[in-house]
């Protein structure tokens, strides 16, 4: 019996230590299971909050871009010094409402009459510089909102942007 109550002694201080283990490793899972659980709830609150507050600013604020592409790629031919030159311009125009950039469309044969009279008008030399391409882009915007605002009665497209610029 002596031996029993000493094993028992013994075995004791070795329970109390993994006893206290256990309810630490315990305590250590659902602390953390608190901490992801906290952490989920607080990152999903937010992020349905921001949907309204990007409508909010949608609502007083620019939509967002739309690009249209101007197809097929406008060719102007240029007689420089005895060769013939040419251009090849992809235009593609950024508007911000669907239905007008739809409108726009019809009248698409005027607009593309009116911007290979300007491209075709211009000096080929002038082109061959950064400067004379920011110049004809910024007069073919020019001619597209004059175009929209004549037949639809408001500018559609913000600008024009040249996606493709080749001479040769």
């Amino acid at each position: 019996m002596a031996k029993s109550e000493a094993a028992a002694v013994v075995k004791d201080p070795a329970t109390k230590g993994k006893l206290k283990l256990i309810i630490l490793i315990v305590v250590a899972v659902l602390l953390a299971i608190g901490l992801s659980v906290g952490a989920t709830w607080y990152f999903m609150h937010n992020a349905q909050s921001k949907p309204a507050e990007t409508a909010e600013t949608a609502a007083t604020g620019k939509q967002p871009a739309i690009f249209e592409a101007m197809a097929p790629a406008f060719v102007a031919n240029y007689n420089q010094n005895g060769r013939q030159r040419y251009m090849q311009v992809s235009i593609t125009m950024l508007g911000r409402n669907q239905a007008d950039l739809e409108a726009l469309k019809v009248h698409m044969p005027v607009i593309r009459n009116n911007l290979v009279m300007l491209f075709s008008g211009q000096d080929f030399a002038t082109l061959a510089t950064p400067v004379g391409q920011e110049m004809l882009r910024q007069k073919a915007t020019a001619s597209v909102q004059e175009v929209a605002q004549k037949e639809l009665g408001k500018v559609v497209i913000e600008q024009l942007l040249f996606t493709n610029f080749v001479l040769q």
